[in-house]
Parts: structure tokens; C-alpha cells; sequence
């Protein structure tokens, strides 16, 4: 696989690092973003919150907005912000922001011509994963964030896969996406109007179900949702998620933010509670 560093910055003693690469999974070049803390040049592996984004985003919004990287270059633990999304001229997409590039819902696209290259569950399952503990000096010791549908990929992925995940968070996640506008969309452009698929890509869904179905101990989650969110009503729906949660006595600290909306101020407001309390689970044996 032929990898490419197109970016380098220092930030907090670590280095903040941008690759491209060719995806098999997608079928198309990838871009990715790594924050290595100042530990891993000096010898040691360090763990990884892997970051996902929400719509219209890439890697660069997290990096450059979030303000993760004084922290976790305390804490020792390494970032990797992926894109939303394949991307380029032969790729197919939407005139909508809610559909298509910046907006790949993080699932494995089933119908034509979305599923030649909309396989963004895989590669963030397995392709960016093996790739990372390949080249960086890292650990399999996961943890998984994101924001929006960055934040219902990251539950889903993280409900699906609690063996591979020490922690989950999500800041103002699509929680209930087959009810919502943004999921009907994107679940019929992408998997189909038989809506008896759209269930494995619905957090709200696989948490309550997840006592039947779980492979290993269930993955500790935190949610953060503002108040203020413009979208809360009709598009997050996180009550559906706690009403889940409580259903089956999962592990979810879901707190409600007065004031605070959908944007990266939100983010950057909570991003130290966040990244601490993936340290827990990231930093113990």
C-alpha cells in the first residue's frame, strides 16, 4: 500500500500528521490525520481514540478545532481523525450536504452506484485500524468519538464491535437515525427502502437489543448533547437513546448541556471530560 505524509506540524511536544493512501475498501485515495503524543517518539506504544466527524466535515475540522491535542499529549494518547467520506470526480454524490461526499453515514452501502465505493463501516472497522497499527507506534487498545454522524457511527461501530473498543463517546450524535430526516435519506440512498436493514446502523436500536446480542462486555459510552442544538428535536433524538440505554441497563452517561448548540464550541467546551474519560479505560490494564 503505497502511503503518502502530506502534512507535518509540532503541537504540544507531539506531532500532528496527514496521510493519504489508496483504499481497497473504498476503491478510491483516502486522507486520514494522526496527533502522535510526545511519548510515542520516545520509545513508547501509546493507545488510540480513533475520531469521526459529521457531515460536510474531513479530518481537518477535529484537528484544527477541537483543541484535543494539550491534553492528549498529557495523557499519552494518540488521535486519528478519518474523512467522512470517499471522495473525487468519479465518485458518485449528492446535490445535498445530508448525502454522498462528506456524508458517508459510516455504513456499507448495499445499493447502486453507492456501494462501489461506500464502504465506510469497513474501513473504519478494519482497513484505517491495521493500516495505523502498522506504521505508528501505537497499541490495539481502541477507543472510538465522533460528533454528529460522526457520533452515531462511532456508537454503532462501537455496539457492533465491543471487543474491539475500550470506550465510546459522541457529542450530539444522530441517535434514532431510522426516524429521523438525515437517516431515512441517506439509509434509502444507500442501503435500500426495505427498512428491516437500517436496524444494524441505528445506536438506539443495537443498545436496546444489546444484552441479547453482545460478544464481550459491553463498551462504557458517554454522550454529550447541547441544549441549544438546532437539530436536537427533529434530526438527534438522544431521549430514544437513553430510553434504550435504560432498557437494558447499559452503560451510558448521557449529559445534557444548557445553552450550548451544535457547533465546535460545544466540542471544544467538553473535549477534556471526553478525552479523560477514555483515559480510564485506554490507560488501565
Amino acid at each position: 500500500m503505497t502511503v503518502e505524509n502530506i502534512s507535518i506540524n509540532k503541537s504540544f511536544g507531539g506531532w500532528h500528521k496527514q496521510y493519504t493512501h489508496q483504499s481497497k475498501v473504498l476503491n478510491c485515495p483516502m486522507r486520514f490525520a494522526i496527533y502522535l503524543p510526545p511519548q510515542a517518539s520516545n520509545g513508547q506504544k501509546v493507545p488510540v481514540l480513533y475520531w469521526l466527524s459529521g457531515l460536510t466535515c474531513s479530518d481537518e475540522n477535529f484537528m484544527q478545532k477541537a483543541g484535543a491535542q494539550k491534553l492528549a499529549s498529557e495523557l499519552g494518547i494518540a488521535i486519528v481523525a478519518a474523512d467522512t467520506s470517499p471522495r473525487g470526480n468519479d465518485i458518485a454524490d449528492d446535490e445535498g450536504y445530508d448525502l454522498g461526499q462528506g456524508a458517508g453515514f459510516y455504513l456499507n452501502a448495499t445499493q447502486a452506484p453507492w456501494n462501489k465505493h461506500y464502504q465506510m463501516y469497513d474501513y473504519i472497522v478494519k482497513e484505517l485500524p491495521e493500516l495505523v497499527e502498522s506504521m505508528f507506534p501505537v497499541t490495539d487498545k481502541r477507543a472510538i468519538a465522533g460528533h454528529s454522524m460522526g457520533g452515531h457511527g462511532a456508537l454503532v461501530i462501537a455496539l457492533r464491535n465491543s471487543e474491539a473498543y475500550q470506550s465510546v463517546s459522541a457529542f450530539s450524535p444522530i441517535s434514532n437515525p431510522i426516524n429521523c430526516p438525515w437517516g431515512k435519506k441517506a439509509f434509502t440512498a444507500y442501503l435500500g427502502r426495505d427498512t428491516a436493514n437500517w436496524s444494524e446502523y441505528d445506536a438506539s436500536v443495537l443498545m436496546r437489543n444489546s444484552l441479547a446480542t453482545q460478544k464481550a462486555p459491553r463498551v462504557p459510552a458517554l454522550v454529550s448533547q447541547g441544549e441549544a442544538d438546532n437539530f436536537l428535536v427533529e434530526q438527534l433524538k438522544p431521549e430514544v437513546l437513553q430510553a434504550a440505554a435504560k432498557s437494558s441497563d447499559y452503560p451510558l452517561t448521557l449529559e445534557s448541556h444548557e445553552g450550548y448548540d451544535h457547533s465546535y464550541y460545544f466540542i471544544a467546551s467538553f473535549i477534556e471530560q471526553h478525552l479523560r474519560f477514555h483515559a480510564e479505560h485506554l490507560l488501565t490494564d
